[in-house]
């Protein structure tokens, strides 16, 4: 099975091809720039690279939040028009997930960190459990306090992420040696995690119907519907 994966979430896109067992290649960028005019090319790079076509593809997979909010309805949208325009699958996952597979090997549990403005952030929970690493505590945005708070009971913590540049002091602060952050090269998602991810998991029911998860809504919506109130 040859699965595209594609991760436009956050500031981090990359793109990935794998068999369903081992990552045939990927390609990881981490710079400000619009994800819209890139993602394509670097797709098109990707398959001339492992030696593919469009049409050798069974499946595309896509980090589907939370995230950017332009960034994940991005990767979202050209999963679902390629998947569409092919006649294969898509496949989504937490953007989350594919973040917290770098600390797999942590002993202990993983917290991969978006920040989500106003001292929020989104996050989750995860960790091993049965030779299965996966999410313990669901996916959320939460004011980061109460996030460290909520954790106070748990073990010891890796947390992971880019913005651990902001808010790492203050987890050191509230948690102590209870947390570990995750050195500078493990904090970037990985879409060939992403890939390996997808294999394990059941399409979307229809390539149509499939969305994005926000976790909240754009701010402009919101104050839209405040202003309807």
């Amino acid at each position: 099975m040859k699965i595209l994966a594609i991760d436009t979430s956050n500031q981090v896109m990359g793109v990935a091809v794998s068999d369903g067992q081992f990552i045939l290649g990927e390609m990881i960028t981490n710079m400000k720039k619009n994800h819209s005019v890139r993602v394509m090319p670097a797709i098109q790079s990707l398959l001339r690279e492992v030696r593919l076509k469009p049409e050798d593809l069974d499946c595309v997979a896509v980090a589907h939040g939370p995230g950017s909010y332009t960034g994940v309805r991005i990767g979202v949208t050209i999963a679902k028009t390629l998947a569409w325009s092919l006649g294969i699958p898509v496949v989504g996952i937490s953007s989350l997930e594919v973040l917290a597979q770098n600390g797999r090997r942590f002993d202990g549990l993983v917290s991969p960190i978006f920040d989500a403005r106003r001292g929020q952030v989104y996050t989750g929970l995860y960790g091993s459990e049965y030779d299965s690493f996966h999410n313990i505590k669901k996916d959320k945005i939460i004011l980061l306090a109460n996030w460290l708070d909520e954790l106070k009971t748990e073990e010891s913590i890796l947390f992971i992420g880019q913005d651990l540049e902001k808010h790492g002091q203050f987890i050191m602060e509230k948690l102590g040696s209870q947390a570990t952050l995750a050195e500078t090269g493990e904090q970037n998602p990985r879409p060939g995690a992403l890939a390996l991810l997808a294999a394990q998991r059941s399409p979307a029911h229809s390539v149509h119907s499939f969305t994005p998860e926000y976790l909240q809504m754009a701010e402009a919506e919101s104050k839209w519907l405040a202003s309807q109130e």
